[in-house]
């Protein structure tokens, strides 16, 4: 939510790496307070019966390696990144949106380590800041104060303050539509939640090493994507898809062996709707998933804060790679760190990777959406990954839907800082059967079209899987003919 975004033909992330400094940053100790619990929100109307992955967080939310000449991975379901807010920030640092917070003891509420359940989504007991000024305001009009107070003050730019309260304005209406109680006070508070994490990356920015690690301590960056997107989702109408090979994934894990999702990839949200899919019947894949994520998800300070709450390989995109040339050569010596720690994971067995061989965000044709196309090096990547590992790999195709939460652009642009818009909807992903990849390129002699035929066979999977997908969650009335899919978080929203 994270982070999974664009990063096909990607190859890893910031330059050094650094400690999480929700614990010490430049600007000194930075302290995480946890607000006064609030009446708990519900939702309008109870979930519907549960029929019978990740992470998040793990948000996913969203979701990285050779050097030049060799293949790239692809992006991660960005992470997504979970998903961030407004326009592109004003070129050049950023003044501090307001003094740090003061000293003070740590969260009061221990950090929740699982994944956040999809009806704590609308729970605001165990909501956490960063600087105190924004555990304050509980109607838009307060929230939207802050805004212009910081713009007077000169620590905030009128254009990112125009963004803001554009993205502020669509979330509220998007959570205002799934008639959940209290739509203000819980978009407001999750607003201001964003707007400290965000405008804490100007004050203190956090640096992605090649392998990061979600960080849960002492601000618990997982459950705050999953809060954000877990308001957007219509749990009633999504669907997770072939729960038994989801468990045949989960025992192969557990056995020490290596599975590579590949996966479309529509929203930045991605990371967070494949935990809140998953937490209920596979709550170690929702958290433990890794997503391969690209230059955006680990640079942009709208994104950035998502990405911190997931498990990431980060990239440096071959699109992005001659983009600052001074940096080329520091780029590709951190893909080559990042290609190294995916074979040391995928050597020590048990890891679960995301990736998005597209290189980015589906884009709709015609206004009908459907994965786009793989590229052949990044799939050829993880299969040449997983086969020369120390222990037994796994390459299973998978479905997402999501774009209606959080569509992207219709357009690919290298700028950050692109508008944000919501709505309530549905969601959903599914596994296709494992790919066997041997039997695919049988016969075929030439290497790239070996490669080639790999990656249609991979892509061609997830078209099929995707078409049914979108049928169960739009048809609600053809949901019940099609027992692949289930609703597991249903049944979680009930009994808690």
């Amino acid at each position: 939510m994270a982070l999974p975004c664009q990063a096909s033909r990607q190859m890893c992330c910031n330059r050094a790496s650094s400690r999480a400094r929700t614990v010490q940053g430049r600007t000194g100790r930075v302290v995480v307070r946890t607000a006064a619990p609030a009446k708990a929100p519900v939702p309008a109307a109870a979930p519907g019966p549960a029929a019978a992955p990740v992470p998040a967080p793990q948000p996913a939310p969203a979701p990285e390696p050779a050097p030049a000449a060799a293949p790239e991975p692809a992006p991660a379901p960005e992470p997504a990144p979970e998903p961030a807010p407004a326009p592109e920030p004003a070129p050049g640092p950023v003044p501090a949106p307001g003094p740090a917070a003061a000293a003070a003891p740590a969260p009061t509420s221990a950090p929740i380590p699982g994944p956040v359940p999809a009806k704590a989504s609308t729970d605001l007991a165990n909501l956490q800041f960063i600087n105190p000024m924004w555990s304050q305001p509980k109607t838009e009009a307060e929230f939207k104060g802050i805004l212009a107070k910081l713009v007077e003050a000169g620590k905030l730019p009128a254009k990112l303050q125009a963004g803001w309260v554009d993205f502020y304005n669509n979330y509220r209406a998007a959570v205002e539509s799934s008639g959940v109680p209290d739509a203000e006070l819980l978009a407001t508070k999750v607003q201001c939640s964003i707007a400290d994490c965000v405008l804490n990356q100007f004050v203190d920015p956090y640096t992605f090493p090649s392998a990061h690690k979600r960080l849960l301590e002492p601000y618990n960056y997982f459950n705050f994507g999953q809060r954000y997107v877990g308001t957007l989702i219509d749990f009633k109408n999504s669907v997770l898809g072939h729960a038994d090979r989801w468990t045949k994934i989960q025992e192969q894990l557990v056995a020490g062996e290596n599975v590579v999702l590949l996966a479309n990839h529509q929203t930045e949200a991605d990371p967070g709707v494949f935990a809140h899919m998953l937490a209920a019947s596979h709550p170690s894949l929702a958290t433990d998933v890794i997503y391969v994520a690209g230059d955006r998800v680990v640079t942009d300070a709208l994104c950035k804060p998502f990405s911190m709450g997931r498990n990431l390989f980060c990239v440096h995109s071959k699109k992005h790679l001659e983009d600052e040339p001074e940096l080329k050569a520091s780029k590709m010596e951190t893909n080559r760190k990042t290609l190294v720690a995916m074979q040391r994971a995928f050597n020590a067995g048990g890891s679960l990777v995301w990736i998005a061989p597209s290189g980015g965000r589906d884009r709709p044709m015609d206004d009908v959406w459907s994965p786009d196309p793989f590229d052949a090096t990044a799939v050829e990547l993880m299969r040449n990954l997983i086969n020369r590992a120390k222990q037994p790999g796994h390459l299973y195709p998978m479905a997402m839907f999501s774009y209606p939460v959080m569509p992207p652009p219709k357009t690919v642009d290298k700028a950050l800082g692109e508008r944000r818009l919501t709505a309530w909807s549905g969601v959903g992903i599914s596994v296709c059967e494992e790919l066997d990849w041997q039997s695919v390129v049988k016969g075929i002699d030439d290497k790239e079209a070996a490669q080639a035929a790999l990656a249609e066979a991979a892509w061609k999977s997830v078209v099929a899987e995707y078409a049914q997908l979108d049928a169960a969650i739009k048809q609600p009335e053809k949901r019940a003919e099609m027992p692949q899919f289930s609703q597991p978080f249903l049944a979680a929203q009930q009994a808690s």
